[in-house]
């Protein structure tokens, strides 16, 4: 069943204009119910949100909404400032200074230093992306830890040594755990973030002081020129939505091993070559059902499906609802929405 991912991100930042990256960082007053919000704003190839609370001294917790296939968030190169990235929706990348690249998909979390990705430019390979980024200043936490993790060996020190020592970057598939503890972070009301805010970052460094090092994945060991390639490879299955373009064409014109080739394209993408351009081809036979005049037929083959049965079969899968029922849907859509404008300008 088709999870509209980027449809929610794309709702979510519609105040914000294109080529937009807002800030926004909130401060609590004497640890007060209210939030007191300040505004900044930054070029970016898309746009964006970024939500940031300071919740402790020394550790910040900020929400990202990003609706781009690249960004780069400039940060100095520290080092005893540990960050965690956990991904919500989407896929989010970077190719570190070790050469090291680390892709995130949904559910999974990283443990880093600032130093590890200051010069890092972001790949978002699915075009959104939405996450959580905890920082933590481990000088400031070996001096003044949360009231609650008083006299606990949950130390900056301690989250160093275990993560991040000799450069380490560790990463971590989700689990229901995690899940639950991240997202209990999202959508609360304004009175209660704060609070929340504050238990579930003492969740979390009691979570990662209990956390096996077995549980731990390796970051990808590919080169550059691979994610490079890769993307090419890609960009040219989504603008050739309407041919079946084959792996072995695909290896064969791009220099590639078929089996290197089909693990870094899910490295990067998420998932295989055909469920990726499957799920391009929907979004696009979507797009022509609501804003076209073509039959289904014609779309079907716009979209690689010679056969009108097999694509509605598929459609059907993708959308839970069959492609003449979708079309139906979104013109009764389309028409009370002309309506409501036409009845509100006439009212003015």
């Amino acid at each position: 069943m088709y999870y509209p991912s980027k449809i929610e991100i794309e709702k979510k930042l519609e105040d914000i204009p294109n080529q937009i990256l807002l800030e926004q960082k909130y401060t609590y007053k004497d640890d007060a119910a209210k939030i007191f919000p300040e505004y900044s704003e930054m070029v970016l190839h898309g746009k964006g949100k970024i939500e940031n609370y300071s919740i402790y001294p020394g550790i910040d917790l900020s929400f990202f909404c990003l609706l781009t296939d690249r960004a780069v968030l400039q940060h100095d190169a520290i080092d005893s400032v540990i960050e965690i990235n956990y991904c919500r929706q989407g896929r989010i990348g970077w190719e570190m200074k070790d050469k090291r690249v680390l892709y995130l998909g949904p559910g999974d979390f990283s443990i880093h230093t600032l130093s590890l990705c200051s010069d890092s430019a972001i790949s978002l390979p699915l075009g959104y992306y939405e996450g959580i980024v905890v920082c933590i200043d481990t000088q400031i936490l070996k001096l003044e830890q949360p009231e609650a993790l008083y006299g606990t060996p949950i130390t900056g020190d301690f989250l160093y040594q275990k993560f991040c020592a000799n450069g380490d970057l560790s990463i971590f598939p989700g689990s229901e755990h995690t899940n639950t503890l991240f997202n209990g972070l999202f959508d609360l009301p304004e009175s209660l973030r704060l609070a929340y805010f504050k238990l579930k970052v003492q969740e979390l460094l009691l979570y990662l002081y209990s956390l096996s090092p077995s549980t731990k994945g390796n970051p990808t060991q590919y080169q550059a020129d691979q994610i490079h390639t890769i993307k090419l490879i890609h960009n040219e299955l989504v603008d050739n939505l309407d041919k079946r373009i084959t792996i072995d064409e695909l290896a064969k014109k791009y220099l590639m091993n078929s089996s290197t080739l089909k693990s870094v394209f899910k490295a990067v993408y998420g998932s295989s070559i055909a469920a990726h351009t499957k799920e391009h081809r929907m979004e696009k036979a979507a797009v022509l059902l609501r804003e076209s005049e073509k039959s289904i037929s014609q779309i079907a083959k716009m979209v690689g499906y010679e056969s009108q049965s097999k694509f509605t079969i598929a459609f059907q899968d993708f959308f839970g609802v069959l492609p003449k029922e979708y079309r139906k849907a979104h013109v009764a859509i389309s028409k009370k929405s002309v309506l409501n404008q036409v009845n509100n300008a006439t009212e003015k």
